[in-house]
């Protein structure tokens, strides 16, 4: 029986609690070998998402395959083929390295005679050997972080859904975890991540923005910087880019502005005539000492925040 295209496939999505829709009508294609980024801010479906798709919580309404099961049916089917890592470490802070990957290899049902080369990768890739013996609490958060990836691919799953794999971890552990993701991907593992750090979604194939439940765009990274925007981004760098915002904010020629990083982003329809130096004088008329303004092409940062303003 030939593998079915796509590891996800799900048509109507829905799931309610009392007369709040969690998740509303939602379509998801992701093809088996990909790294699907599945993004939004907090409270926008994506763990309830995430639930239903491992069979812990059953759809008001839809259909959802997993791995060619019907996952709302036969959840038990599809357990055993899924890994899961949480956004909350779900490790036993009391036992070892060891014992964490003991029991979930048993939970998992993995064969006695396959644990020890399976422990020996997990150790490898997670970059925990000689680590073996350490109680989980005294791990720092990018080392449980790890673990739990390890606990969570003890099995060998053909699909691992990652649910804000990298909340709270610093920016070099988080591009390290990164680093193991795409070696899962290169396996051949397809990978579900839900996240709200937008400088990650341009590690996924493909992407899907999730917001008040319900899918607002989607498509590759290039595909939603090139397409979805119609308008001009300008980058700004001031000495005090919180009082910049308030003073350009809703002015003449300008479609919204808002903090990226350090920096003040500021967005213009694309026919309006306003540039770089015109944006300069405004805040050298306000006071402010020599601001660098230019014109950039936009991010996934970028996208998400108009398409939110627009959805609004």
């Amino acid at each position: 029986m030939a593998e079915p295209e796509f590891a996800i496939k799900v048509t109507g999505l829905t799931k309610t609690f009392g007369d709040f829709t969690a998740v509303d009508g939602i379509d998801i294609a992701v093809p088996r070998g990909q790294i699907f980024g599945f993004l939004g801010p907090n409270g926008s479906g994506k763990t309830t998402t995430i639930r239903m798709l491992t069979g812990t919580l059953r759809p008001q309404g839809g259909q959802a395959e997993v791995l060619g099961t019907d996952v709302v049916h036969h959840a038990d089917q599809v357990q055993q083929r899924i890994g899961y890592m949480s956004q909350k470490f779900a490790l036993f802070e009391d036992m070892t390295v060891d014992e964490n990957l003991r029991f979930y290899a048993g939970i998992y049902q993995v064969p006695a005679e396959e644990f020890a080369q399976r422990r020996e990768y997990v150790l490898r890739m997670a970059d925990l050997v000689g680590r073996e013996d350490e109680l989980t609490r005294n791990l720092s958060v990018g080392w449980r972080q790890r673990l739990a990836l390890g606990a969570a691919t003890i099995h060998e799953p053909e699909l691992l859904f990652l649910d804000e794999p990298t909340s709270g971890v610093d920016p070099v552990a988080r591009r390290q975890f990164w680093d193991l993701l795409y070696e899962l991907a290169g396996r051949g593992v397809t990978l579900f991540v839900t996240t709200h750090y937008m400088d990650e979604a341009a590690h996924c194939n493909q992407l899907a923005f999730i917001y008040r439940g319900r899918i607002i765009a989607e498509g590759s990274p290039s595909q939603l910087r090139h397409s979805q925007l119609d308008q001009r981004i300008f980058d700004i760098a001031v000495t005090d880019a919180d009082a910049a915002l308030d003073q350009l904010s809703g002015t003449s020629g300008i479609d919204d502005a808002y903090l990226s990083g350090a920096s003040l982003h500021v967005v213009t329809p694309r026919e309006e005539s306003l540039t770089a130096d015109d944006l300069r004088r405004r805040l050298i008329a306000a006071g402010f000492a020599a601001p660098t303004v230019r014109e950039v092409d936009p991010t996934i940062e970028d996208v998400f925040v108009n398409l939110v303003t627009r959805h609004r």
